[in-house]
């Protein structure tokens, strides 16, 4: 409990220090005028592309599941993606959605071993879009891309470093375990001669513990090759989906429809930038990057009101979405642990 609290007195103090951050000197009756000429219609289209994005990830939860031989309600999944990408939002370098997915998934009476090889698989490949995307942009260069990114490409190449750096990191702890225990205990060992830890052996034991959760994940990445394919491609439609919204609200506000690969690709690049940042939602840096990078695209005028539509739906109303239906999830898995209870003591 007080982790939680702590979570998210954090996540408001940060969306404060976002809001002062944004709206500091703007005149915010202009911007209201601005909002009104948003057309409402494109908000169906939106909302569409925001629940793809969420439930994309329940489609290949499913397909996973009925791969290994195990039958799970469309609805179980569609809740594991919920309560996924709700703790994701809140939480710093979205760390805490797997964990929370993980006891979602036991409450049903999926075993963990299993539960946590395909939450490594949707990790893996949910990072390794966003890599892949931000490597043929900076080996392509695109003139039309690099021209808006420049102000802030510091940010794209950190974002790209500690993506792959996450990634290799995992593929190591799924395909070597035995080095990264190795590296990491050589780690521990020398930072605790320059500065002790209270408990050493209670860190090797972390250390330990999350590298036996991913026992399996190779064995079956190895033996799965056609499904980790089918996981990927899903994963492009369900990223590319959420990075359409900020496409739509460029049209809604009566600009055209030109520049549908070019939003699309500049928005992927910010998630690119702000993934792995330690801010929930990457906070603050999503938003001032969008109003630097979309300026000239949006124009000065709109590119406020622009970011705010485009933001608000692809991170706040997902956020407001995900916190109902995770509200939801607690009394449905609360029955369905209660059912097998029951199940078992009778």
């Amino acid at each position: 409990m007080k982790k939680k609290l702590l979570n998210i007195a954090f996540l408001v103090i940060v969306f404060a220090l976002t809001l002062w951050s944004v709206l500091y000197g703007q005149d915010l009756d202009q911007l209201v005028l601005y909002l009104a000429d948003y057309n409402k219609w494109f908000l169906i289209p939106s909302l569409i592309c925001v629940l793809i994005f969420i439930l994309g990830e329940s489609a290949i939860f499913y397909i996973m599941f009925k791969a290994v031989g195990i039958q799970v309600k469309k609805l179980h999944c569609a809740l594991f993606s919920f309560v996924g990408f709700f703790y994701c939002a809140i939480t710093p370098s979205a760390s805490g959605g797997q964990p929370m997915q993980l006891l979602a998934m036991h409450k049903v009476g999926i075993p963990a071993a299993i539960g946590t090889v395909i939450l490594a698989v949707v990790t893996i490949t949910y990072k390794m879009v966003l890599v892949i995307l931000g490597a043929v942009v900076l080996i392509i260069r695109p003139a039309s891309v690099m021209a808006y990114l420049e102000p802030t490409m510091w940010l794209v190449y950190l974002g790209m470093a500690l993506n792959v750096v996450f990634i290799v990191l995992l593929l190591f702890v799924v395909f070597r375990p035995g080095i990264v225990e190795r590296f990491a205990g050589w780690c521990l060992r020398t930072i605790n001669r320059f500065r002790p830890f209270k408990d050493l052996q209670k860190q090797q034991e972390r250390i330990d513990r999350f590298c036996a959760q991913y026992a399996g994940t190779s064995t079956f990445i190895a033996t799965h090759g056609l499904l980790i394919a089918k996981v990927f491609l899903i994963t492009v439609v369900q990223r590319w989906a959420l990075f359409v919204v900020t496409w739509l609200t460029y049209a809604a506000f009566s600009l055209g429809f030109d520049y549908f690969w070019l939003t699309t690709t500049l928005q992927g690049m910010i998630s690119v930038a702000v993934d792995m940042l330690p801010l929930p939602g990457g906070m603050g840096v999503s938003e001032n990057m969008f109003l630097v990078i979309f300026r000239d695209i949006f124009g000065p005028d709109k590119v406020l009101a622009g970011m705010v539509v485009s933001r608000g739906l692809s991170y706040y109303i997902q956020l407001l979405i995900c916190a109902v239906m995770t509200i939801v999830a607690s009394f449905v898995f609360k029955s369905e642990a209660k059912k097998r209870n029951v199940g078992i003591t009778a």
